[in-house]
């Protein structure tokens, strides 16, 4: 009787011996071609890599059934395909170098391992050759080379991908998914070739058909990316491009007012390879931290070009991950760039949040999470009546606390001359008397010509919270307390780098009371506190003591900022930089230090507020990430009641 071990299963002694080559392809064929969308990458890198100008593709059956690539690149010899399907057989690595690879492809497994795998034809006629040539590998099975008809460049033929292994057919998603994945893939590596012409065809899906963008390079992305990823984000993007140490950036970014609620829509690129890496996403956060609420993402398509020395792109079988030899050049690269791109930006938010409220103003509309307008349609007749009285704000001779046009025309964005005096300039805008309605006509002609402003020229306040202005081109409303709220944080963090906040002593030290975790967490960031102006101590067990505050914050609510302050350091621990870590600080701060939201203001304070926000960069969304206006196109108005 044989006496078993505790062990879960036998390993049965057996002679070592080497794998048959149409194994070993399949293996290979395991570890590069994991569905047909992977097959179609490598074929249509392969055929960018030939100087193809033209590349189409054809699939059946999501790309189980049939993918068909044909290119007008510079083909191969009868010779050439016969050693294309071989193992390890590759055009693409001249110097023998796996750390210096110029092409997107160079492994020499893609062919062989989709030949192991299903019927693969390859047909290629070189430049300048007087006929075509052929060969057919089935599941491993290589023929020889056969006359065939076909002009410049080649056209590669796959036919039941994974006949040969079963077990990976039945493994695959729905036609429909792969044909999606398939999409996904010559979207990518089209946004990295701009200068390359592409089709998609089969399904009885949608076929997708891109021109090939002509100008300079980074208009040619613009064009091309505005192709890919719509309308909203070419016109809504800037450009960036920076570069250090033999590192060069380029590509274009969204503004933050337009994001998305998942990550699909950032691009990257190494070297022309659309890629997949945790060091350039982390850094894209990092860059868009200060203007986006934590649960959206930017729209963007970066490039990024270095020596290949100093990347490697071999730790992948698919080639989607890359490894930087210097990781902090390329991460502060990126955070520098895009953050100096927002700046250049100033004021501007996207258009789509106009969009957006023309298509919640249309009562049988609605906007999708991408906010994009879903079926709109025209206001419904109304017969003339009384209509309910609306609810409008003081904005003309209103009670101002004494001192706020003090404080909102204290707020100028850094290195900025200080406004000249608006009282004289306005002396048109005066209360009109109790007993008749103000005369808008004669207030309006007034007016000075503050419309030609890029936020124009403030008309009235409504419920206390919302500023109205007048352009050349139509109206923007203004949410006050966000508006504000953007432009002490960026005052904040100006005085932060330029050696720390102004203080300002209370005469009556503020004692808080808080849990002792809470309170020993402000203690122990005291010191970086104090860079930001706030200073505080301890006052026994779970208490605090502030004995000054930041300046530039006026009048607060010293409670409620500590006991935030409190809550936000416990939710951002030792996660973050100390530069990080304080910027959350700094908005939490500035949000309490702002005009809120239901407060009078005077029209020479909320035109101080406008030509504020239009002197500060990023002044178009708050410190959370939402926008602080939205400006309506007159023409887009004059569609709301039908005049258009």
């Amino acid at each position: 009787m044989v006496a078993f071990h505790a062990w879960p299963y036998y390993i049965w002694r057996m002679p070592i011996r080497m794998l048959p080559d149409t194994l070993v392809n399949r293996i290979a064929a395991g570890e590069v071609i994991e569905r047909p969308a992977a097959a179609v990458k490598e074929l249509v890198e392969n055929a960018i890599d030939a100087g193809a100008t033209r590349i189409d593709v054809v699939v059946r059956d999501g790309g189980k059934s049939l993918i068909t690539i044909t290119d007008d690149g510079c083909g191969m010899a009868p010779d050439e395909l016969a050693l294309a399907v071989e193992r390890h057989a590759t055009s693409k690595l001249p110097s023998d170098d796996l750390l210096d690879i110029r092409s997107l492809g160079f492994r020499g497994e893609a062919l062989p391992s989709i030949g192991a795998v299903s019927r693969l034809t390859l047909t290629s006629r070189p430049r300048g050759a007087d006929s075509a040539w052929a060969l057919t590998v089935d599941a491993g099975l290589k023929g020889t080379p056969q006359p065939a008809a076909l002009a410049q460049g080649t056209r590669v033929e796959v036919r039941d991908l994974f006949a040969a292994v079963p077990a990976r057919l039945k493994f695959l998603k729905a036609s429909r998914t792969e044909f999606d994945h398939i999409g996904d893939c010559i979207e990518r590596l089209a946004m990295a070739h701009p200068g390359v012409a592409f089709t998609l065809d089969g399904d009885n899906r949608s076929p997708l058909r891109l021109s090939a963008a002509q100008g300079d390079l980074l208009d040619a992305r613009l064009t091309r990316l505005g192709a890919l990823m719509g309308r909203d984000f070419q016109d809504n993007a800037v450009p960036v491009q920076a570069a250090r140490e033999g590192v060069t950036l380029a590509g274009w970014i969204g503004l933050p007012t337009l994001h998305r609620p998942t990550a699909r829509h950032q691009h990257l690129f190494v070297n022309g390879r659309p890629v997949r890496d945790k060091l350039m996403v982390g850094a894209v956060r990092a860059a868009y931290a200060d203007f986006l609420p934590r649960d959206r993402h930017p729209m963007l398509a970066l490039f990024l070009d270095l020596d290949p020395q100093e990347v490697d792109v071999n730790v992948h079988p698919a080639k989607a991950e890359v490894r930087f030899r210097d990781q902090g050049l390329v991460r502060g690269l990126i955070v520098g760039a895009l953050k100096h791109a927002l700046a250049e930006a100033g004021h501007r938010a996207s258009t789509t949040v106009g969009l957006a409220t023309l298509g919640a103003l249309r009562p049988e509309s609605g906007v999708d999470a991408d906010g994009t307008i879903l079926s709109p349609s025209p206001l419904p007749y109304r017969s003339p009546g009384p209509q309910p009285a609306q609810s409008w704000g003081g904005s003309y001779g209103s009670v101002v606390p004494r001192g706020l046009a003090d404080r909102a025309t204290a707020f100028q964005a850094p290195h900025q001359a200080p406004l000249p005096p608006l009282q004289g300039r306005l002396a048109g805008w005066q209360a009109a008397p109790a007993a008749r309605p103000p005369d808008y006509a004669a207030q309006a002609a007034a007016a000075p010509p503050l419309d030609s402003h890029p936020l124009g020229a403030a008309r009235a306040q409504v419920h206390n919270t919302y500023i109205v202005a007048q352009t050349t081109e139509g109206i923007v409303i203004v949410d006050q307390h966000a508006a504000h709220e953007r432009l002490v944080y960026e005052r904040m963090k100006t005085a932060l780098l330029e050696g720390g906040v102004k203080r300002q002593a209370l005469l009556i030290p503020e004692l808080v009371e808080l849990d002792e975790p809470s309170a020993n967490r402000l203690l122990g960031r005291a010191a970086e506190l104090a860079e930001l102006g706030l200073a505080v101590e301890g006052f026994g067990p779970g208490c605090v003591l502030v004995r000054e505050v930041p300046a530039l914050l006026g009048q607060s609510d010293v409670k409620s900022l500590v006991r935030d302050l409190a809550e936000e350091l416990a939710e951002l621990g030792d996660a973050l930089s100390l530069k990080e870590r304080l910027e959350h600080v700094c908005g939490t701060m500035a949000c309490h230090g702002s005009v809120r939201a239901g407060r009078s203001l005077s029209v020479e304070e909320m035109n101080a507020l406008l030509r504020q926000m239009e002197a500060t960069p990023h002044s178009g969304q708050c410190n959370h990430g939402r926008p602080t206006y939205v400006e309506l196109k007159l023409s887009d108005i004059e569609r709301l009641f039908g005049r258009r």
